[in-house]
């Protein structure tokens, strides 16, 4: 891997695929919105560029982004990747962002001489840095596999789509999936838990049967503690279901569950949730099924035919609030900053 690589946008998730190259002894040049973010990798032996255009130098360039209009605005924007004189043999783009603004900046790329790959990424920091993140990318085929090396640095798994924007609808789909299993996740264990059955050992039983995921496996701790603590949020969680769903209107998908879930994200958000991890979930769906807001981990219904239930410890730690939530969740909830 002799290419020299710039990186646009090092929030949680840009930061975390970036040491994944450096730990592989790839030379990379970092470029975000918020300096002091860039920090951490300089210290890696990172470099820093002090605007966006300055890495069309490079033959490789990545992007990780938060919204379309992000993408939009660093790589086409008046101070934009494309602004410079110079600009880099392919751009990869690995945010998760709508087909229509994919396939924009893909022709004004191609207007220069740029190839692009879309190559958004399934996995949290936490998954990236671990190295167990997947891959899906789709592009010409010759610059894809020109920098298939690079995502194999940082992925577990790369996998190639197709020729066009196939990556983007594919890993919407896994983001629309991903909702709808969530949500599934919070109705049956607050069932089970209006029932009497304590959280922990619900979501333990479950972990053990054939319906079981690593993904539900890893996530139970937070589940069990109601930490929200965010690996990815609920405000990004719509984002991603407004895309997707779009998407299926254009395609005239029925996705009759996907629009279910799409509104119940809404109102978690409407409800305070919006900056928690999207696991929060959880709260909307306790609060609507009547269980007791101030019984620790082990949530008990308010029922007349259940009013033995044992009272919470007053040494338990207090249930999280949509206010406090807001107040403690890590400021960076976007990928780029």
């Amino acid at each position: 891997m002799t290419d020299r690589i710039g990186w646009l946008g090092t929030g949680r998730m840009g930061a975390a695929m970036v040491h994944r190259l450096l730990d592989a002894g790839q030379e990379v040049t970092v470029w975000n919105r918020t300096a002091a973010k860039t920090a951490p990798l300089a210290e890696r032996g990172a470099k820093v560029a002090a605007a966006k255009a300055d890495l069309g130098a490079l033959e490789i360039v990545f992007t990780m982004v938060s919204t379309p209009a992000d993408l939009e605005e660093v790589v086409l924007g008046g101070d934009g990747l494309l602004s410079g004189p110079s600009v880099p043999a392919v751009v990869v783009d690995s945010s998760t962002v709508s087909c229509e603004v994919s396939a924009r900046v893909r022709e004004a790329l191609a207007g220069r001489g740029v190839a692009f790959i879309g190559a958004p990424v399934s996995g949290n920091p936490h998954v990236v840095a671990a190295g167990g993140c997947c891959i899906v990318g789709s592009g010409p085929a010759d610059a894809y596999q020109r920098v298939r090396p690079h995502l194999e640095a940082i992925a577990q798994t790369a996998v190639y789509a197709g020729d066009a924007d196939q990556s983007r609808l594919v890993k919407l789909c896994h983001n629309l999936y991903l909702g709808m299993m969530v949500q599934a996740l919070v109705e049956v264990t607050t069932l089970a838990e209006k029932s009497g059955t304590d959280r922990e050992a619900f979501l333990r039983f479950l972990g053990g049967t054939v319906v079981a995921s690593d993904w539900v496996r890893n996530r139970t701790p937070a589940l069990v503690a109601r930490d929200w603590t965010p690996t990815f949020t609920t405000e990004l969680l719509r984002k991603d279901f407004d895309l997707g769903l779009a998407e299926a209107r254009a395609l005239e998908v029925p996705l009759p569950v996907g629009a279910m879930v799409h509104q119940l994200v809404q109102a978690a958000i409407g409800s305070g949730w919006r900056s928690t991890d999207f696991l929060a979930l959880y709260e909307q769906q306790a609060r609507d099924a009547g269980l007791d807001e101030n019984a620790g981990p082990g949530l008990r219904h308010r029922e007349e035919h259940h009013r033995t239930t044992d009272t919470a410890d007053a040494t338990d730690k207090p249930v999280p609030t949509p206010e406090g939530a807001r107040r403690e969740a890590k400021s960076g909830s976007e990928f780029h900053g």
